[in-house]
């Protein structure tokens, strides 16, 4: 058995899969496309589940990947166990409807004997136990043992996941130890103690189950196979766990370089260098795939992630900001299988410093949250942390929870897990109520995306915006129809349109599609998750049927400003990147007829200077009235063309590039425009933070932008006429009514005061004394809580032994504020129960210390009644 490297690991397989006919498609990315099932990309079959439904043709029969995955349910046994972790790839290769068990199986056992040389005597194969195909196949088509096969239930070798498409399946694993296993139960203990090992999974669906028992053999049976990259690697290398294969064991040695560690001298100190071994190698991949820190969804995977690396850092004694320094390991072992690292290496670096930076914070904000929690159990006498205070740490302030545990144990307090599981449990709930029901392959059940994969249809829209067609499809959210009639809303395919199906962050097209039968309505246009163009209908006279020729217009004033504004967006795209620096790049956008709302990656807010500069580049172009040019080329030929690409979309074989003059080229399948100058103005609404080093700005054009600016220019008339001067001078008069106006305020303000200091005297000539204590009221006017609060302090400094209690209406409020002496508190006077009662009086509520409170009342006319009862719950005080 030859020792090979991953990187090495991966090139073999797929180039073997190569030779059989197969077409290697580069890793999908870790975002899911279209499947509400999936918050990540887990598996490698995942992002294949159009072409094994048929609701997607695949670009071939035949094909095989290495596909990026991210996991997070087992995260807490990250870096406890040999094989837990959080990204890893899936090595896999496919059929749909090609071939069969009598191809892939020997091919399987060629790869794994011929390629990759494993000693026979080390493998083993089990399979389903009612499959004599499978078994038929080994034993006739290769040249393993029989006795060397197990048969297993349902449990171990059968592939199901409720209802739908499944079947047997035949695994092959790999024995560490010594001597030969006998017996199927021998086989399974051998397994069970990780002497076995499975490493590849070869999934036969040849069944469609009801999910209760029942299947019928399906026409077109599929292979779908799976061997984790990692796990082969430990085989092949030699080594006990995924830490320590070649190009993970170079990450981990980063790590303890910059945490000043040696790796298997301490197992506590092993955990923490593991997981932040394989949480900074998950962050990377994911902000890759232009995934972004955030409180929720896939972002808040992200999130977690990185700062349990962090937590972890802090546990080893890293210096500072360290994560970002880790990168490069990754890069450097995955750069050459994965170019978008290399790519947007300075970009995730940035990502991952400022979330750091954040998590220094948040935990610091943490801490002070936790202490407050520890006093409160405490003074309740418990010793127990409840789930939910323990969640919200963990949730909201993003603190670990075994931080939480590892602080209120030195207190002698436990934290409730159950409380905090349950919590957890019910955010998932949450989160996947969120996502919406979908089959077990991740699409809505809806007709919509249930269209047969054989139905084609045609965009042709974008020089034309009239076309005839036949109609292929109709339906509605419950059922396909053979007919639409008035009044009705459903759903509608052509053979071809020219509406612009949503897609790349511009809407969908609207219009009308008739014949002399009927008349609809395109209230919008999208794609079905196997990428048909569907028309969202309403039929305003007459009844529509499938097979109708009929004539389809898009509504051109429409299209028109939906071109400008994304014309507009590519534009922006460029005048960012000439103001700020090449690292800006498109995060997000969305383009409708009204506006359009770009999102970059830049890591502070835009100065208004700035904010000007890349405004007038635009409108600077605009002028300019350049043609706006496509052009349908290769992929290759379109990066050395030097066109942008979007962050994180996958590309086909040919692309269409949008030229607008030598300014800006970028690759998209939008609508746009024929020149800049159609654009008529551009302006810049506002621009803000939408994530960690991601800035919105949002834009208007043409009309919608004149209309913006004639706002403005009629509100600045309307203000210039309430000040009585020109527009011009209105900035001067504006300024010396502030000034004015503050004079005044101060001016109130020293009257105010010395009003206080005159009261003093007379709120004094009405003390009374109660038992030893004096008792001084006085109801006031026009004195705010702070005023109030401050005249309190002044006459309670005159008294020995007393309370002073008043009360003031200002603004149509009600204020009360209480103070005692230390000896009046001695005698038993407590001023937060006395304001509450004498609140209460007045309609009102509130509370405090024993030396002072404060209170609110909501009817001013019970202040003096409200003051009149302090003598009398004084003595009831003392």
């Amino acid at each position: 058995m030859e020792k090979m490297g991953a990187n090495q690991l991966r090139e073999a397989y797929l180039k073997f899969f190569e030779s059989k006919g197969h077409l290697i498609l580069p890793s999908f990315s870790l975002v899911p496309k279209n499947d509400k099932s999936l918050l990540l990309i887990n598996a490698g079959m995942a992002p294949l589940k159009p072409y094994f439904t048929g609701v997607e043709e695949p670009p071939r029969r035949r094909v095989t990947t290495c596909q990026k995955c991210v996991r997070t349910g087992d995260i807490e046994n990250v870096g406890k166990t040999s094989r837990h972790g959080t990204f890893f790839e899936m090595l896999g290769n496919f059929s749909f409807g090609d071939y069969f068990k009598e191809e892939v199986i020997p091919w399987a056992w060629e790869f794994i004997t011929e390629v990759l040389k494993m000693p026979k005597n080390k493998l083993y194969v089990t399979i389903y136990h009612e499959d004599d195909e499978a078994f038929d196949i080994w034993t006739k088509k290769t040249d393993i043992d029989p006795s060397r096969i197990f048969r297993l239930g349902k449990e171990d070798n059968f592939w199901e996941h409720g209802s739908g498409p499944c079947g047997p399946c035949s695994e092959i694993h790999f024995d560490r130890g010594e001597g030969k296993v006998q017996s199927a139960e021998e086989f399974v203990k051998a397994s069970d103690e990780d002497r076995i090992v499975e490493f590849w999974n070869l999934v036969f669906t040849q069944f469609d189950g009801d999910g209760h028992g029942n299947y019928e053999r399906l026409a077109n049976p599929n292979i779908d196979t799976g061997m984790g990259l990692e796990r082969i690697a430990t085989i092949m290398q030699g080594v006990d766990n995924i830490f320590e294969i070649d190009t993970v064991n170079n990450i981990l040695k980063k790590v303890c370089e910059l945490t000043n560690t040696k790796y298997g001298e301490d197992k506590i100190k092993d955990i923490s260098i593991r997981i932040i071994t394989d949480h900074t190698k998950s962050v990377t991949m994911l902000i890759s795939d232009g995934v972004q820190p955030s409180n929720e969804g896939r972002g808040y995977v992200l999130r977690r992630l990185l700062r349990r690396a962090a937590r972890h850092g802090r546990i080893l004694g890293a210096d500072g900001i360290f994560l970002n320094k880790i990168v490069d390991a990754v890069i450097e072992n995955y750069g050459d299988a994965y170019p978008e690292l290399r790519e947007k290496e300075d970009y995730i670096k940035k990502i991952i410093t400022l979330e750091e930076e954040r998590f220094n914070e948040t935990i610091d904000s943490g801490m002070e949250i936790l202490k407050g929690y520890i006093k409160e159990v405490e003074s309740e006498g418990k010793k127990v942390l409840s789930g939910d205070k323990a969640f919200k740490l963990y949730d909201t302030y993003g603190f670990p929870l075994e931080l939480t545990e590892e602080i209120v144990e030195e207190k002698g307090i436990t934290v409730d897990f159950d409380g905090f599981n349950k919590e957890m449990k019910e955010q998932r709930e949450r989160a996947r109520a969120a996502r919406g029901e979908t089959s077990y392959m991740g699409s809505e059940e809806s007709p919509i995306n249930k269209i047969e994969g054989s139905v084609n249809t045609i965009f042709d829209g974008y020089n034309k915006l009239e076309l005839d067609s036949k109609v292929l499809v109709l339906g509605n959210n419950e059922e396909f129809k053979d007919f639409l009639k008035e009044g009705e809303e459903g759903f509608l395919v052509t053979e071809v349109t020219p509406f612009y199906a949503e897609m790349g962050g511009q809407v969908g097209d609207k219009g009308i599609i008739e014949n002399k039968n009927s008349k609809v309505e395109v209230l919008d246009c999208k794609k079905n998750v196997g990428g048909k163009i569907v028309h969202y209908v309403k039929v305003l006279s007459g009844e529509i049927k499938t097979n109708d020729e009929v004539t389809l217009k898009v509504n051109k004033d429409l299209r028109s400003k939906i071109g400008k504004n994304h014309t507009a967006t590519h534009m922006l795209h460029e005048a960012l990147k000439e103001v700020l620096g090449d690292h800006v790049n498109q995060s997000g956008s969305y383009v409708d007829a009204e506006r359009l709302r770009f999102d970059f990656t830049h890591f502070k807010g835009l100065t208004e200077d700035e904010i000007k500069k890349v405004e007038n580049l635009v409108n600077e172009k605009i002028m300019d009235v350049i043609p706006v040019n496509t052009k349908v080329m290769t992929i290759d030929e379109a990066k050395k063309d030097g066109a942008t690409a979007l962050f994180d979309d996958k590309y086909s074989d040919e692309v269409r590039v949008v030229s607008v003059g030598d300014f800006s080229k970028e690759l998209c399948g939008g609508t746009h425009i024929k020149n800049s100058g159609e654009i008529g103005l551009f302006k810049i609404v506002s621009e803000t933070g939408v994530a960690a080093g991601i800035r919105r700005i949002e834009a208007l054009t043409g009309f919608c932008a004149i209309n913006f600016v004639e706002e403005k220019n009629n509100l600045l008339k309307e203000v210039a006429g309430i000040f009585k001067c020109t527009e011009k001078d209105l900035v001067k008069k504006v300024t010396a009514e502030h000034n004015e106006l503050k004079e005044k305020e101060k001016e109130i303000a020293e009257l105010k005061g010395k009003l206080v200091q005159g009261a003093e005297d007379d709120i004094l000539n009405n003390l009374k004394e109660i038992k030893g204590v004096q008792i001084v009221t006085a109801s006031l006017k026009d004195i705010d809580g702070n005023g109030l609060r401050d005249l309190a302090d002044k006459v309670r400094n005159k008294l020995d032994c007393g309370i002073v209690v008043l009360g003031s209406e200002a603004n149509g409020k009600v204020n009360f504020v209480a103070m005692a002496t230390k000896e009046a508190i001695a005698k038993g006077i407590h001023c937060g129960k006395m304001i509450k009662e004498v609140a209460s009086i007045a309609g009102g509520g509130g509370g405090g210390r024993p030396d002072m409170a404060q209170a609110g009342g909501k009817n001013p006319d019970k202040i003096d009644e409200a003051l009149s009862k302090v003598c009398e719950f004084a003595e009831n005080m003392l």
